[in-house]
């Protein structure tokens, strides 16, 4: 099976009836501004270089972003701040993401999420980020030029190491954090969230510099 065939099978997953419940019913209800949108209400299956040397690893669709466009980071602030950054450290090919054909390539980053569908408020179970962690492992299983994992957030961080038989204890997030794992580098940052970056806890100078550090890394390595 290639990786196009598995996010296929990706986008049909239904093992976790709340999300299932919650990701269809924001399709259904929507946000006023997208009243006239079709919504995707399905798992978002990762989107970038099958050929990457850098990973980088989000928490879950937003309900009206990637869970409205199929793609992840695109539609909501997380995007709007993200992909400008990758476009500035030369890992896109444009600075914005609205819809799937818009014309974007990544260079040499893949982007995927802990769990792949919306969860009510933001906040997936521990079952539904285990029960998730299935398509991690075959995710990555086929991505097998990685060199850094960029985790973006707490969950994130633990999920990866979950993926690698690892204890939290021994490898505890930070914002700038650095694990080898074998063969990779696990670097976390704080997540591209709207609330993370409009109160200035993570601005796009603090994640301009985790970026060259992951592409430092992912040379060296």
């Amino acid at each position: 099976m290639s990786l196009e065939a598995l996010q296929t099978q990706i986008t049909a997953c239904r093992a976790c009836p709340r999300l299932v419940a919650w990701r269809e019913q924001v399709g259904r209800e929507k946000r006023a501004a997208y009243r006239h949108a079709e919504y995707w209400a399905k798992p978002v299956p990762g989107f970038g270089d099958f050929g990457a040397r850098i990973l980088i690893f989000g928490l879950a669709p937003g309900a009206h972003g990637s869970n409205r466009t199929g793609r992840p980071f695109t539609g909501d602030a997380s995007g709007d701040f993200l992909y400008p950054a990758l476009y500035r450290a030369g890992l896109a090919s444009q600075p914005t993401s609205s819809h799937p054909g818009d014309g974007l390539e990544l260079h040499g980053v893949y982007i995927t999420a802990a769990v792949r569908c919306a969860p009510p408020g933001n906040k997936p179970s521990p079952q539904e980020i285990a029960t998730c962690a299935a398509w991690t492992r075959q995710e990555l299983a086929y991505l097998q030029n990685l060199k850094v994992y960029l985790a973006l957030g707490r969950i994130a961080h633990q999920a990866l190491l979950e993926y690698h038989g690892l204890r939290r204890s021994a490898h505890p997030f930070a914002h700038g954090s650095e694990y080898h794992l074998g063969e990779r580098v696990l670097l976390s940052s704080y997540h591209v969230s709207r609330q993370n970056t409009q109160t200035g806890k993570l601005t796009a100078a603090m994640f301009d510099a985790i970026l060259e550090r992951a592409k430092s890394l992912a040379d060296s390595s």
